[in-house]
């Protein structure tokens, strides 16, 4: 499944240059990566409630193309691994009407225990959560 998230480019969001500052692309792979966690039916601040935290492990980001002031970009997210430690985010901005994407990335995130920040196994502490992710990864 590819979750699609619309942004609309924020003058504050661009540089001297008039193009958009490199920083703001992993805020905007946050908004895709919680409308995909929607997708499963909860929340990110429920899954923080059930002590289910996702620190960032790894962050990759490729600069293809430019975005400018009031540009229309789509945030693609999907789910590009899935482990029952961690779960790896792919992402694709493309602006609008255009066919290519101007960035691309992943992130990595662990699953770890919101108390003891211990990775845990999702599988085994929230199977049915874990399914719908997986479910979500193969579509």
């Amino acid at each position: 499944m590819i979750s699609k998230s619309q942004v609309v480019v924020r003058y504050a969001e661009t540089d001297q240059m008039g193009i958009v500052h490199h920083s703001n692309y992993p805020v905007w792979y946050e908004i895709g990566r919680t409308d995909l966690i929607k997708e499963t039916g909860i929340t990110y601040s429920e899954l923080e409630r059930m002590g289910v935290m996702t620190p960032l492990v790894e962050l990759s980001c490729r600069y293809i193309g430019v975005a400018r002031y009031e540009d229309v970009l789509t945030v693609e997210t999907s789910i590009a691994e899935l482990t029952p430690s961690r779960i790896r985010f792919a992402y694709r901005v493309f602006k609008q009407g255009e066919d290519k994407p101007i960035n691309t990335g992943s992130t990595l995130h662990a699953w770890v225990n919101a108390k003891t920040f211990r990775p845990m196994s999702m599988k085994k502490h929230f199977p049915e959560l874990y399914q719908k992710m997986e479910a979500i990864k193969e579509l």
